[in-house]
């Protein structure tokens, strides 16, 4: 006779489920998702029975109560729906049993989460679950979901830092949200640190309402206030917005400021008509990919006496932040200086923010704003294995 394995709680089950699938070369199939739904249903239902009886056993004296029926209840697992009948009494229901589950497992809940973020909008989720659980997710189910991240969002901004980084990186992103009115400009204020190892980690964003002075006031201070004091930081990387050069040095006085390179190109260029651009634009690679600064100053001379008659304007743009744009090369490597000289760290993060978010339009509130980019983010710490204790996915 074959033995019988008792399931005795619902993490067993699941590990139980999980096994079939490891061993099993059919994967999911129909007979085992059945196995899975019935090991899970099972102890569900023998659970309330018990607490019911449980219950009616421990009345006092003199206190009469009775079994009253039953309602259906569904419990959405990753083994597809599970339709339990719920009995109850007339003063007690034991359905608190399956209210962890909020009508789905957590399994359900970090797949239908991790489809959200990797750029599903809210009713393809449901498609995209349906092969898998055998039943629809609505887009109702998925907004829900997704505010579950929420809390931990929360807790992120207000986390104690470390100073373990050799550079820090700042920058400000505009993405577009939805408003009553069409379409609004919402800048985000972000600081990257790039590790002794040389991971790159988020550390921190802010949704502002401009690139002012007072807007990265407020983030810098926060920032500091939290443990961000730049102590081992080498240089510092921004963009080269004017609100944050302002008010950088209130902070990190002494630290070497590295001026984007990729920014100011791009500012270079503007100024200069198309059938010039490349050949602009290959004479600044000379200059910032020099072996030293005196090659590099050397090469910027010779840049400078090319164009300086024909684009007055994008030669002064230039000579305006030689210096910042120059401290690189006080390191001696290469390597090292190439990290350093763009903030394009953050711009590919955002990259990665408009790819996954395109199928969902624009954001529709600061709130879902706040949300989606945690998560990104976090997904793309994760990638990096920076903080995954953030990671609200991170046992998927």
């Amino acid at each position: 006779m074959r033995n019988q394995l008792v399931v005795k709680n619902v993490s067993q089950a699941m590990r139980l489920v999980k096994e079939m699938n490891m061993t099993s070369e059919e994967g999911w199939s129909p007979e085992y998702r059945e196995i899975g739904r019935n090991a899970i249903g099972n102890f569900l239902r023998e659970r309330m029975k018990e607490s019911i009886a449980d219950y009616l056993g421990r009345l006092p004296e003199g206190v009469s109560d009775r079994r009253n029926g039953s309602y259906p209840r569904h419990v959405l697992t990753e083994v597809g729906d599970i339709l339990l009948s719920v009995p109850r009494t007339r003063t007690y229901n034991p359905v608190g049993i399956i209210e962890a589950y909020s009508r789905r497992s957590k399994e359900v809940d970090r797949l239908i989460l991790a489809c959200f973020l990797l750029g599903l909008s809210t009713r393809k989720v449901g498609a995209a679950l349906c092969t898998i659980l055998g039943e629809k997710v609505s887009p109702t189910t998925v907004s829900r979901v997704a505010k579950t991240l929420d809390a931990e969002v929360a807790s992120f901004h207000k986390r104690k830092l470390s100073n373990i980084y050799t550079t820090l990186v700042f920058d400000g992103v505009v993405l577009s949200r939805k408003t009553g009115m069409g379409a609004a400009k919402r800048p985000v204020l972000v600081v990257l640190g790039i590790r002794h190892d040389e991971k790159k980690e988020v550390i921190d964003f802010r949704l502002a309402s401009s690139e002012s002075s007072a807007e990265w006031d407020r983030f810098l201070k926060d920032l500091f206030k939290r443990g961000l004091t730049g102590e081992k930081v080498e240089v510092i990387s921004v963009d080269g917005g004017a609100g944050l050069l302002s008010v950088l040095r209130d902070y990190y006085p002494l630290i070497p400021v590295q001026r984007c390179w990729a920014h100011k190109g791009r500012n270079i260029t503007d100024k200069v008509k198309k059938k010039d651009r490349e050949k602009v634009k290959e004479g600044l690679r000379k200059i910032y990919n020099a072996d030293n600064i005196l090659e590099a100053r050397k090469h910027a001379g010779l840049w400078k006496r090319r164009w300086e008659e024909k684009y007055p304007s994008a030669v002064k743009c230039l000579f305006a932040d030689i210096d910042d744009l120059f401290t690189c090369f006080q390191f001696k490597d290469p390597a090292f200086r190439k990290m350093i000289r763009t903030t394009n760290h953050i711009e590919r993060r955002f990259k990665e923010v408009r790819r996954r978010t395109r199928p969902m339009g624009a954001f529709s509130d600061k709130t879902s704003m706040d949300r989606i980019l945690y998560a990104i983010f976090m997904y793309e710490n994760k990638a990096e294995d920076v903080y995954p204790i953030f990671m609200v996915t991170h046992k998927c």
